[in-house]
């Protein structure tokens, strides 16, 4: 097996932006930011070379790339946590790609899916691509797992390693948006991570992931059909107003805008303190806070809508917590306002350079 590269570039493939950090190792749990970019991008690329032709602008930008770890955020996407026997991974992975209808309730031959158990080993979740999660299970006992079952479509991959071919890059990691948000958070927070519940809140462009936590243990994922474009529908009031301009209003903190903006969260926060319900009944434990990422928590009145909304504090947080920052000052001072949208890249990369 080829060593892999001490840096590399992890890519969010989002539906409205394309995200990306270039990251490179100092030692073993010590990680350098070298450059960030961002692209806006049409929801959907009708072939590879039209993805090819933005990630070789993006590559560019980030100061050109070898490896790739790519994140897809798609609302098509499959993320769930299922119980069953024990089960070595390999046999589960084989059992979900030929008969994911007994398993998911689904069918999944038109996707690429992987499995990795959830329940914590060693303090952190891990994607075993080999299989050595295998769990020893003692002779006449039956005991359930909880396992990550997360895929793509198959279509969708062979568009990525087809574009990436096509600007001479490796396309070394595919992995679905929540997971990589996950690894982040468990990289830039790990006493949090490790010791208490938390509900992660990422508002994307068409629809907002929440995934909770607690000590190590992912409990938790759902998908809302809310996003960034949702919101400015309602702002611009389906396209009447300039989107621009509507943005600029709420960062203001115009009245009428923030009370539409309230209006429109409001079937987000629904859902949001729904997921809370369910887990502090199944678990009897609280939640204190949340961690908000996305484009949309750059703005002050979406957060403190959030907040009153679910009568917790809404918070941003910071993917490059632990890392090092190596950036030219036109970028370094930029980073403040972009590191809300990085999770996701982050995540791509940090699961690359782990492994």
């Amino acid at each position: 097996m080829a060593r892999r590269a001490d840096s590399v570039v992890g890519i969010d493939l989002g539906k409205h932006t394309l995200k990306g950090v270039a990251l490179r190792r100092k030692n073993d749990n010590r990680f350098v930011l070298t450059s960030f970019a961002s692209r806006p991008v049409p929801e959907e690329f009708a072939s590879p070379e039209d993805l090819a032709r933005e990630l070789k602008q993006l590559v560019k930008e980030l100061g050109g790339a070898k490896a790739c770890a790519f994140a897809i955020s798609d609302p098509g996407t499959i993320l769930r946590i299922i119980e069953q026997p024990d089960t070595p991974v390999d046999l589960l992975r084989n059992a979900l790609r030929l008969n994911g209808l007994a398993v998911l309730n689904q069918e999944c031959k038109e996707f690429v899916l992987d499995v990795a158990p959830v329940t914590p080993r060693n303090g952190t979740l891990t994607d075993d691509k080999s299989g050595g999660g295998n769990v020893a299970v003692h002779a006449g006992v039956l005991t359930q797992t909880k396992y990550l079952v997360g895929g793509t479509l198959r279509s969708h991959v062979k568009q990525i390693v087809a574009a990436a071919a096509k600007i001479r890059v490796s396309a070394e990691l595919v992995q679905v948006a929540p997971v990589c948000s996950f690894n982040a958070f468990e990289f830039a927070y790990p006493d949090v991570f490790a010791n208490e519940p938390f509900l992660l809140l990422d508002m994307g462009h068409l629809q907002s992931t929440v995934l909770i936590g607690s000590r190590s243990e992912l409990v938790l994922v759902r998908s809302i059909d809310y996003g960034g474009k949702a919101l400015m529908q309602a702002l611009t009031a389906e396209d009447a107003l300039d989107a621009d301009a509507a943005w600029l209003m709420i960062q203001q903190g115009d009245e009428g805008m923030t009370e539409i903006c309230r209006n429109s969260l409001a079937r987000l926060a629904m859902e949001v303190r729904n997921s809370i319900g369910f887990f502090e009944g199944q678990r009897e434990e609280s939640m204190h806070r949340i961690f908000v990422s996305g484009g949309l928590a750059r703005a002050e009145t979406v957060l403190q809508t959030l907040s009153d909304e679910l009568s917790l504090p809404c918070e941003i947080w910071d993917p490059l917590e632990t890392c090092e920052v190596a950036l030219p000052a036109a970028k370094r001072q930029s980073l403040p306002n972009e590191f809300v949208s990085l999770n996701v890249a982050c995540g791509a990369a940090f699961e690359y350079l782990k492994q």
